[in-house]
């Protein structure tokens, strides 16, 4: 029931399906579907090309990959991103999974296409018993669930 799948608007981008690494690996590899400079200070959203599909009692956790900062000078703006099932398919952008990474050196840093930066887990969450139906939904990405 859960998946990754190429985004409508980069099927001929040849996106790299995330796998993991080895069988004792939590997390599934996300790469950039395009080349991307990223200059001193700045923090760029990184396109991955892919949408997750998963239950809705799960997430999708998307961390840094360990590596990043030591080799590329380069965090995750936002430490942890949090992907919640209702993103998939989303009318604002299909679901499009985009990594925010800060480039914390004092010169750009350039990510070829296909290169790994994060790294996402899929995670069952649970609610609280007081928990009442909630009636809106999902219209867009980054900060959407706060309007």
């Amino acid at each position: 029931m859960r998946a990754f799948e190429v985004v409508t608007k980069f099927k001929d981008s040849n996106p790299i399906i995330p796998k993991r690494a080895t069988e004792g690996s939590a997390g599934y590899d996300l790469a950039t579907i395009e080349d991307v400079v990223i200059q001193p200070g700045e923090i760029k959203l990184i396109p991955t090309g892919l949408k997750a599909r998963m239950p809705k009692t799960e997430a999708l956790f998307v961390f840094p990959r360990s590596s990043l900062a030591i080799k590329k000078g380069l965090m995750m703006s936002n430490s942890v991103g949090v992907i919640d099932a209702d993103y998939y398919n989303n009318p604002d952008n299909e679901g499009h999974i985009m990594i925010p990474l800060m480039n914390i050196k004092s010169v750009p840093v350039t990510l070829i296409k296909g290169e790994r930066v994060a790294q996402g887990i899929f995670l069952q969450y649970q609610q609280t018993d007081d928990d009442l139906p909630i009636q809106s939904s999902r219209i867009g990405g980054f900060g959407s669930s706060g309007h």
